[in-house]
């Protein structure tokens, strides 16, 4: 099954992904011509709309611009940390542009350590990271799981949505907000856009449970109560979970309609980026409407979708890379590269260190334009003067 599905993905998307890093390529070339990618002094000049679009901040060029092909590759990894937080050393080793801590870094911990681990981890970094965490509530909470952050762990959306309806999920979610901020968290990788409604799904515990314009509605709400925060959020699943078994153990396929997909599962993202989300994770599942034979997190088809018909302008992170779903289509390092060439920012990951040599090798021997690092570098960094964790006046 695994040969057979990577075959069929190697046939299929040769010539799409081939022809996606020449689209790349030509407008880079253009861009750098015009000075859009490496001046200021064009960025309000109408020549490419869908480029003009992205809202990149002030001062993303120049720094973009000073940055080794090593240190812009490194910026695309989210490195995950599963057993606690990593030491200056282990992110001197390889600066990744975001670090995703999970439970053993509060387990074990106060709340005094992890600042001062968070305060060391961003130290030794050459450019400010992304210090993210799974807290969506209900059975994804890697903070308030213990005792130490929060006297119980947040409850989940649905959980919060019985109780007290969106004005609970609000307030929780300003709480939230203000717990991992306090802590030194920039990113919570939430919240969960998903619809379903069957308490069968794998994905009906971490969902809010209710229908397309509710869901809607949540996602709109936290991502507005996150920006009065300053806190970084992400949309996920894209393009929605559905029925689909969990991709942590295995290939998941969606088989529904995209009409079934456009007035259901999209709207909620949709709904997140309108509201002004600044990124969103693609999923493992194969989604068969949109691309029959890829995971969405491979499918170039699927991050078109995302760009040119739900104009979303943002950072785009995959899954972890380190999923089971994924080991059915390539290896870790081949993974990696094609994530890239499918169109995503941020490689989520575990083997950040294997899978960073992979596609630092790609561009060097030119199967990855170093245009096409830059297109999302430049996404990255901008995120990060928006948020506020690089300084431009220092």
């Amino acid at each position: 099954m695994k040969k057979a599905h990577r075959e069929t993905f190697i046939k299929k998307h040769r010539k799409s992904l081939i022809a996606a890093a020449a689209v790349v390529l030509l407008a880079a070339a253009v861009c750098i011509s015009t000075g859009i990618f490496f001046s200021d002094r064009d960025s309000t000049e109408d020549i490419f709309q869908s480029i003009r679009s992205e809202n990149i901040q002030p001062g993303t060029d120049r720094i973009v611009s000073r940055m080794t092909l090593e240190e812009k590759v490194a910026q695309m990894f989210l490195a995950c940390f599963y057993s606690g937080t990593p030491s200056p050393d282990e992110i001197r080793e390889c600066m990744p542009g975001g670090v995703l801590l999970f439970g053993a870094s509060f387990s074990d911990s106060t709340p005094a350590e992890v600042r001062k681990s968070i305060s060391a981890v961003n130290s030794a970094s050459s450019t400010p990271p992304f210090i993210a965490v799974d807290e969506e509530g209900g059975t994804v909470v890697r903070v308030s799981s213990s005792k130490k952050f929060r006297s119980t762990p947040f409850l989940s959306p649905r959980e919060l949505y019985a109780k007290g309806g969106l004005d609970l999920i609000i307030s929780d979610a300003h709480e939230k907000n203000s717990l991992l901020s306090g802590l030194g968290i920039n990113l919570d990788l939430a919240p969960v856009c998903d619809i379903s409604t069957n308490n069968k799904d794998f994905m009906y515990d971490r969902s809010l449970g209710q229908d397309a314009r509710t869901t809607s509605d949540f996602a709109e709400a936290v991502v507005k109560a996150c920006a009065e925060d300053g806190m970084g959020c992400t949309l996920k699943h894209f393009p929605g979970y559905g029925d689909s078994a969990d991709t942590h153990k295995g290939i998941a396929v969606d088989r529904r309609s995209m009409d079934q997909l456009k007035s259901s599962d999209l709207l909620p993202f949709q709904a997140g980026i309108d509201a002004g989300a600044p990124s969103v994770l693609v999923s493992h599942n194969i989604v068969r409407a949109i691309d029959a034979d890829a995971p969405a997190s491979l499918s170039p088809a699927v991050h078109r979708m995302l760009r040119e018909d739900m104009g979303f302008r943002g950072v785009i992170i995959t899954d972890d890379l380190s999923m089971d779903a994924i080991d059915g289509f390539f290896p870790e390092a081949d993974s990696a590269v094609t994530a890239v060439l499918a169109g995503n920012d941020m490689l989520c990951t575990g083997s950040f260190r294997k899978q960073y040599r992979a596609v630092l090798r790609a561009v060097r021997d030119g199967d990855i334009a170093e245009e096409r690092i830059d297109q999302s570098v430049r996404r990255i960094i901008s995120w990060k003067i928006s948020a506020g964790l690089i300084d431009l006046d220092r």
